[in-house]
C-alpha cells in the first residue's frame, strides 16, 4: 500500500465516523505528552536496528539536559547528527519513532546520532528554555566530538516539526554569536511560521477534509502552538523562536523533508524559497502521500524508506567536502 492510499484510506475512515466529533487539534498535543497517535496504528512494523546506546548529561542554562547517543564513529571522517524530536513543543520525547527509530537506522548505517531530550513547553515552561536546551545539546556535542571519535566540523543539526524550529533557531543564534555552525541542517516538516502560509500547489481538499483531526496541523493549531511556546502573543516571538521570519543568510546547507498531505507544507516551501534567495544551498524532498509527522507514522514500514534514504544521503554528503 502506498502512502497516498494510506492517507486516503484514513480520510475515508474518518469521514465515516459520527458527525460532530470534537476537533481536538492542539489540545491533543497537550493531552498526550508521551507522543503521537499514528496514521496506521495496527500496521506490523519492523523494529529499529539494535545499536549501541548510552545517555550522557549536558550542563544547560536551566539545568541538566539528557542526550541519548546512538552508535559509534567509524572514523574521523564520519558525519554525526544532533537531533531534536517534534511534538508541538508540548509532547514527544527521544523515545518516539521520529527520534528513536530514525536514530537507530542512521546509526546502523554508520552515522552516530545524538538525540537531545529538551524540556517541553508545559507547566509554565516556555521560550527560551527549549531553545537553550537545544543549544546545550549542540555545544556538548561540539565540545565532546573528538572524545567520541568525531570531527566537530562534520556535526550536523536537525529536527522534526517543533524540533526543526529549534534546530534553525539554534543555528541563527550560532551565527549571531560567531560560533561554529553545523555542517548541514536536516529538517523534517519543520514548524517555522506562526501564521501558516498556504502550500504553493494547494492541497487535495477531499483528502485533507477527511483526515482524522489529530493528523491535521491547521492555522489555529499553528498560532496556539506558537503562543504556548513563546509564552504570549505571536507578536512577541523573537527570530530564534519563530525562525521562518528571520533572514536565513549565513545558514549552512539545508535539507528539507516535506509531506504532501500536511497543512504546514507551505512553511517548508516558503523557508526553502527564502534559503534559495539568500544563496544558501538547499535540497528538498516531498514525501508523496505523507502526512505531518511522516517519520512517526511510517517508522518500521516500507512507506517511510524513501524519506530515510533522503536524510541518510544528505548526512553522507556532509562528509564529502
Amino acid at each position: 500500500m502506498t502512502p497516498r492510499e494510506t492517507a486516503q484510506q484514513a480520510a475515508q475512515q474518518s469521514a465515516s465516523q459520527l458527525p460532530g466529533a470534537p476537533a481536538a487539534g492542539f489540545a491533543e498535543y497537550l493531552a498526550s505528552p508521551e507522543g503521537p497517535r499514528f496514521l496506521n496504528p495496527d500496521a506490523e512494523r519492523q523494529p529499529g536496528p539494535d545499536v549501541p546506546i548510552r545517555t550522557v548529561t549536558a550542563d544547560g542554562r536551566h539545568g541538566p539536559v539528557a542526550i541519548r547517543i546512538y552508535g559509534e564513529a567509524t572514523g574521523t571522517d564520519t558525519p554525526a547528527l544532533v537531533w531534536l524530536h517534534g511534538g508541538g513543543f508540548v509532547s514527544g520525547s527521544v523515545d518516539i519513532p521520529e527520534s528513536d527509530y530514525l536514530a537507530r537506522v542512521l546509526a546502523d548505517s554508520g552515522t552516530p546520532v545524538l538525540s537531545v531530550d529538551y524540556r517541553l513547553a508545559r507547566d509554565g515552561v516556555s521560550y527560551p528554555i527549549p531553545h537553550d536546551d537545544a543549544l546545550a545539546g549542540w555545544f556538548w556535542a561540539r565540545n565532546n566530538a573528538v572524545s567520541l571519535g568525531l570531527d566537530p566540523d562534520l556535526l550536523c543539526l536537525g529536527g522534526a516539526g517543533a524540533g526543526g524550529n529549534l534546530a534553525v533557531g539554534a543555528a541563527l543564534y550560532l551565527i549571531d554569536a560567531g560560533k561554529p555552525l553545523p555542517a548541514k541542517l536536516l529538517l523534517a516538516y519543520p514548524f517555522l511560521h506562526a501564521e501558516l502560509p498556504p502550500p504553493a500547489a494547494g492541497l487535495d481538499e477531499d483528502v485533507m477534509a477527511g483526515l482524522p483531526r489529530h493528523l491535521r496541523f491547521t492555522l489555529e493549531d499553528c498560532i496556539r502552538t506558537a503562543e504556548n511556546y513563546v509564552g504570549g502573543p505571536v507578536s512577541m516571538a523573537p527570530s530564534y523562536a519563530m525562525p521562518g521570519y528571520a533572514d536565513p543568510a549565513g545558514l549552512p546547507p539545508t535539507a528539507l523533508l516535506a509531506c504532501e498531505y500536511d497543512d504546514a507544507r507551505g512553511s517548508a516551501e516558503l523557508f526553502a524559497a527564502s534559503l534559495e534567495q539568500a544563496k544558501v544551498p538547499v535540497t528538498y524532498f516531498l514525501a508523496e502521500g505523507g502526512v505531518h509527522g511522516h517519520l512517526n507514522h511510517t517508522a518500521g514500514l516500507p512507506e517511510g524508506q524513501a524519506a530515510l534514504d533522503f536524510l541518510a544521503g544528505e548526512l553522507r554528503s556532509a562528509g564529502e567536502r
